[in-house]
């Protein structure tokens, strides 16, 4: 597969000055994708749990979980073009201005769906206005992860380049359990009635007490020395088109976004339709499925830093490859282990699942990265990672519910899940390794 020459010697980005500013650095950016991922997840979980009798209460039970589940999925339709707005933002204005942005939008996107009135209030407009801000937040989302990686990667210590992206996706991870564990208390804390009125808004309101956190953090750190090396370049002469550079990027995109829809078909598997699948066909109490989640999240957070540095050592393909082969078996073995029916065997089936995940993150999340030029690096990367999400986490969970309600086994939604994994193994076999990549390369 065609790509960008690599340089072996390692003349890497400068690193941030002190240790205060590199703390500053991967705090602000990981707790921008907690909050961002929060703010996504909790979204998720509420359609999985009470959009149903909220927002579409005239459709039988998993009619109306599928409805909710429609809502969840039409946010990663919108994740394309807000890879490409804030891309766009981020290669031309700043990787720093991008982040602001996003976060904004992603914040009071969340906060106002606390505020839609249901179904029994407003009649159809309910379910419109729930989804014009799914979209919304589609759009912030499109530009975060990619921002708040190649911050921390064009940054720092380039031969720690996987550990400091690890940073990031700890801070989305633990932004799912934070989700997971706020619903959880408010069905422990409320009866069921109180819990699907209006209990289930308190965690939507929580995302504007983080939104002016994060932004306080995010507004603290300096911009990454990558990016304004290319942006003194380009003082001096006219930049390139970024459609051209794209243009030159194409094989790295169809990678990044083959190698995506695979992982994230596995995840939202693991993690969306897990909490489907236990709620809903193994039917154990919401709180024993969100707590599992809320679990294994965290353990993924953990199990992520070092596979970072595993990857840092042994290259990124191995991590890609081992870990889509690890997590492809499991989804042949999850279900057998949730239909036991008991916290303990969800908790480990889950986290089982996320920690293959996590294998398989830590060897692509560097190689994407690595993979562009930096003049198009934002763009690319956020462009071909989110396009992989539309075709894998956007319908995987509603495929799930599809295949289970038709056939009533799990073997057709394993089978479901070898179809997308096949070409990201293929696409991780034939792309080149980056762990010795020099980010500065082709950019004079």
């Amino acid at each position: 597969m065609p790509s960008q020459t690599s340089d072996m010697t390692l003349s890497a980005p400068a690193p941030a000055e002190t240790a205060t500013a590199s703390k500053r650095l991967l705090g602000a950016c990981s707790i921008g994708t907690f909050i961002e991922w929060y703010d996504f997840f909790v979204f998720a979980s509420a359609a999985v749990v009470v959009f149903d009798q909220q927002f579409f209460p005239k459709f039988d039970p998993m009619t109306g979980v599928l409805l909710g589940l429609m809502t969840y999925s039409i946010g990663f339709i919108s994740r394309p073009l807000g890879g490409i707005v804030f891309g766009y933002i981020g290669d031309r204005l700043g990787r720093k201005q991008a982040l602001v942005w996003s976060l904004i939008l992603m914040g009071g996107a969340t906060f106002a769906v606390g505020l839609v009135p249901s179904y029994a209030s407003i009649g159809v407009w309910a379910p419109v206005l729930l989804v014009l801000l799914r979209i919304i937040q589609g759009l912030a989302v499109g530009g975060e992860m990619g921002g708040a990686i190649l911050m921390v990667t064009e940054s720092l210590d380039p031969k720690r380049r996987a550990f400091w992206a690890a940073w990031p996706l700890c801070g989305a991870m633990l932004g799912n359990a934070a989700a997971a564990g706020v619903l959880s208390i408010l069905v422990y804390a409320m009866t069921p009635d109180a819990f699907s009125t209006w209990g289930w808004r308190i965690a939507f309101y929580l995302s504007g007490i983080l939104i002016v956190i994060g932004l306080w953090m995010r507004l603290s750190v300096e911009e990454s020395p990558v990016f304004n090396r290319l942006k003194a370049q380009h003082a001096k002469a006219k930049p390139p088109s970024l459609t051209n550079a794209l243009l030159r990027s194409r094989w790295q995109i169809l990678s990044t976004l083959v190698i995506r829809a695979g992982e994230n078909t596995l995840f939202y598997i693991f993690i969306t339709f897990g909490i489907v699948y236990l709620t809903r066909i193994v039917e154990v109490p919401r709180s024993t499925a969100l707590n599992a989640v809320m679990i294994a999240s965290i353990l993924e957070a953990i199990s992520l830093l070092f596979l970072g540095m595993l990857s840092d050592k042994i290259g990124r393909k191995p991590m890609m490859i081992g870990g889509l082969l690890l997590a492809l078996v499991w989804s042949f073995l999850i279900f057998r282990i949730l239909d036991n029916a008991t916290f303990a065997a969800a908790t480990f089936a889950i986290s089982v699942g996320l920690l293959t995940h996590a294998v398989i993150a830590m060897g692509e999340v560097p190689y994407f990265v690595e993979a562009f030029p930096t003049e198009a690096r934002y763009t690319g990367f956020s462009l071909g990672y989110q396009l992989g999400s539309v075709l894998s986490g956007a319908i995987a969970p509603f495929i799930g519910v599809a295949l289970i309600e038709k056939y009533g086994s799990t073997l057709p939604i394993s089978l479901y899940c070898l179809v997308l994994v096949v070409p990201a193994l293929i696409a991780a076999f034939l792309a080149r390794e980056t762990l010795h990549t020099d980010l500065n390369a082709g950019d004079e």
